[in-house]
């Protein structure tokens, strides 16, 4: 009587344990269901090529192109907001254009960026003009591989990771990358940029 006890409780146990371990295990695939880690089969964007050109180093992490909000996109990897950046290109009054790269967390400072820029005044291009003006649609839009290379800038901020997210061209991709990498490849300086 004792030896059938044991033998039951220790068969509750374990099925209580394999319970537990598939409840685990399916929190742990619903957090990464949306993002997977590769770079088979997917349609290199310019980006992507160039960069694997260069021979620098990069993950490039896919997620559900549905999502086109930065902080969603942020979430989704499971990353930090000041670590995830977006690209914005803009126009200055003498119809220059300057890219920079901030936070998405973040926002622009126009006066900021007009004066390391060394102009009068800048502004946020339309949505219309991007993908005729840098081959990228927004969303999607990279520092790397524009259709012209503009100035570009990057928020000082990036300094403190050893490694940033920004789009590898296309919506739904995204380059993990060193931020110093970045910098040398772009020829770009680290300012100060968003309010």
């Amino acid at each position: 009587m004792v030896a059938t006890t044991y033998s039951s409780l220790k068969i509750s146990n374990l099925r209580l344990l394999f319970n537990k371990s598939i409840d685990l295990c399916n929190n742990f695939t619903s957090l990464i269901k949306n993002i997977t880690i590769s770079t088979v089969n997917i349609d290199k964007t310019n980006a992507l090529r160039i960069i694997e050109r260069s021979n620098i180093k990069y993950e490039l992490y896919r997620y559900d192109d549905s999502v086109r909000e930065g902080r969603k996109v942020a979430e989704i990897l499971n990353e930090d907001e000041n670590q995830v950046f977006k690209t914005l290109v803009t126009v200055s009054n003498d119809k220059k254009h300057f890219v920079f790269v901030i936070p998405v967390n973040a926002e622009l400072d126009l006066k900021k960026a007009a004066k390391v820029s060394g102009v009068k005044s800048i502004e946020m291009i339309h949505q219309k003009e991007l993908l005729p003006l840098t081959g990228y649609i927004h969303g999607g839009c990279s520092p790397i591989g524009m259709k012209k290379k503009f100035p570009t800038f990057i928020e000082e901020s990036a300094q403190l990771f050893d490694h940033i997210f920004i789009s590898a061209g296309k919506v739904g991709l995204q380059l993990k990358i060193s931020p110093f990498d970045l910098k040398d490849y772009l020829e770009c300086e680290f300012v100060s940029v968003v309010r």
